[in-house]
């Protein structure tokens, strides 16, 4: 193809390569200039023009487009008719596309001319959606290069697998009571999800959260579903609950844990030529994470092994929204710290539970260590037998101060403690004592979601739509938590301050679990080995 300036009166048959005005009209690039037009460039004195002229063996835009579009198209695809160079390629249904990435990338090698713009790899699309456009630059191209760029397509390179419609099967897991509203929510949400996939879901009983009952769950769901399980606990160990319950039934474990966010704890699983999904918390929401990408392979019939998730890891950092549970952190820009109330007398236990044994180590210790794994600073408030909880936290980097009122109640010594935050903390996050199984995580991600500059400057977590433990306190509040007294606390702080709190959901049980009582410590015992 021949481009350039070229004079008016020779234009006859060429293509008009860029708009121009010719007298009161407008003359769009393109235009296969005519005889006719020739004269109407005369007469408005247009002595030159840029024009496109084809040579032998040249094929126009269009048609070249056309060629290379169908080489293309596979299985699920429709191809549009070509348009200005362009030729699309939609879905003709639901499900993912498809691409041989090699042979895309060499033919966008071949030459700049013929260029081919695709959706991601395994990207989900719907009927209609464009999931590749060819574009050719020029007005025309060899059609020797169109020829070789089809013969690099030795098979088709795009296509779309459609959702197949398995039918799933959800049993979900409890620790002490069945939570039915919990329940319900995750049903509503994986209903949604699974509709988008054309698929349907049964509901299974609800059974404890050990090996043995899920086992026995997994191998008397419905034949020929795919099998998820939201479990009353996550699952962070290839040993833990869920992958544990998938061999006792008799299948095996893929993998635990995947490269995505939202959705790193997913664990899959087969069992008799079906797959298990253990499903991470964020499956609650109907917001995309991990478990959409799995699912979505897997209802259109692809491969899901541990190679395929490994390879999520690139664009698996999925975008984080405000109704993400534990946002992700910002860089550091405030100075946080932790109040750890370590005075009470432990009335309701009978006995010093701060100094109970939990796995080797006493409770107030394990509290205490739950801070520093989140790289807080530490204060402990000392109270009752001071000594001996000094004791318990010897080696520790922490600082150390005594509540001289800790009789008069929690609200006194949070006072006191008001009273003692050093003079750096933009933040003072109050952890009790008693409450040593919250996930450092979780600690974290409060931090992350405190945000002052916005009027969010008391945020505390939400677990099963009830709050909990610990509460993170800005400065502004500090003068107000030394005010104090006697043993209410800070709920009437939180109350008269509504509309600077935030509430973050997390999937952490231990935002709730406290050592009050016999039956409170004999249950964290239990669960101590699974969550460590």
């Amino acid at each position: 193809m021949i481009f350039g300036p070229n004079p008016s009166e020779s234009a006859a048959g060429t293509i008009l390569a860029h708009g121009l005005r010719v007298g009161a009209a407008w003359w769009p690039k393109g235009r296969l200039l005519s005889p006719a037009d020739i004269d109407a460039l005369h007469a408005a004195a247009i002595e030159t023009v840029i024009v496109a002229r084809l040579e032998a063996g040249d094929v126009a835009e269009d048609a070249a487009a056309a060629q290379l579009a169908a080489r293309l198209a596979g299985d699920g695809c429709m191809v549009e008719p070509p348009v200005h160079g362009r030729c699309n390629i939609r879905a003709g249904a639901d499900g993912l596309c498809l691409l041989d990435i090699d042979v895309l990338d060499a033919v966008n090698r071949l030459d700049p001319a013929l260029t081919i713009a695709t959706r991601a790899a395994c990207a989900a699309v719907r009927a209609g959606e464009i999931v590749a456009t060819v574009k050719v630059i020029p007005y025309a191209v060899p059609q020797t290069l169109v020829t070789a760029a089809c013969a690099a397509c030795h098979a088709p390179s795009v296509s779309v697998a459609a959702y197949r419609g398995q039918p799933a099967a959800l049993v979900q897991t409890y620790l002490d009571d069945p939570n039915e509203k919990l329940f319900g929510k995750t049903e509503r949400v994986l209903r949604q999800r699974l509709a988008r996939l054309g698929s349907t879901m049964t509901i299974l009983p609800t059974v404890p959260h050990t090996v043995d009952a899920l086992a026995k769950a997994l191998s008397e769901a419905p034949a020929g579903s795919l099998l998820l399980v939201q479990g009353a606990s996550a699952t962070i160990d290839p040993r833990d609950i869920i992958p544990e319950a998938i061999r006792r039934a008799g299948g095996h474990v893929e993998r635990v844990g995947m490269p995505v966010d939202p959705g790193n704890l997913l664990c899959l699983g087969w069992l008799d030529g079906r797959a298990v999904i253990g499903l991470p918390g964020c499956a609650r929401s109907p917001k995309r994470n991990g478990v959409d990408l799995v699912l979505e392979r897997l209802l259109a019939g692809q491969p899901v092994g541990s190679g395929d998730i490994a390879r999520m890891g690139v664009g698996g950092l999925l975008d984080d929204t405000a109704e993400r549970g534990i946002p992700r952190a910002r860089p550091p820009r405030l100075t946080i710290g932790a109040i750890v109330l370590a005075a009470g007398l432990s009335r309701r236990m009978g006995a010093n539970k701060l100094l109970l044994d939990l796995g080797g180590a006493p409770v107030v210790r394990r509290t205490v260590e739950a801070a520093l794994a989140a790289e807080l600073p530490v204060l402990a408030m000392l109270g009752h037998e001071s000594e001996t909880v000094t004791a318990a936290l010897e080696g520790l980097p922490i600082m150390q101060a005594h509540a001289a009122c800790f009789a008069d109640g929690m609200g006194a010594t949070l006072a006191e403690a008001a009273r003692a935050i050093p003079a750096d903390w933009d933040g003072a996050l109050v952890m009790l004592g008693d409450m040593p199984s919250i996930d450092p995580e979780t600690i974290r991600g409060l931090i992350a979601a405190f945000d002052p500059e916005r009027g969010r400057d008391i945020v505390y977590p939400l677990y099963e739509e009830t709050r909990g433990h610990p509460v993170l306190w800005g400065r502004a509040h500090f003068a107000a938590l030394a005010a104090l007294s006697g043993d209410t606390g800070a709920r009437g702080l939180l109350a008269a301050n509504r509309l600077r709190t935030l509430a973050v959901p997390v999937d952490d049980p231990g935002v709730l679990a406290d050592v009050d009582t016999p039956q409170a410590y004999a249950a964290l015992q239990a669960m101590w080995p699974l969550r460590r």
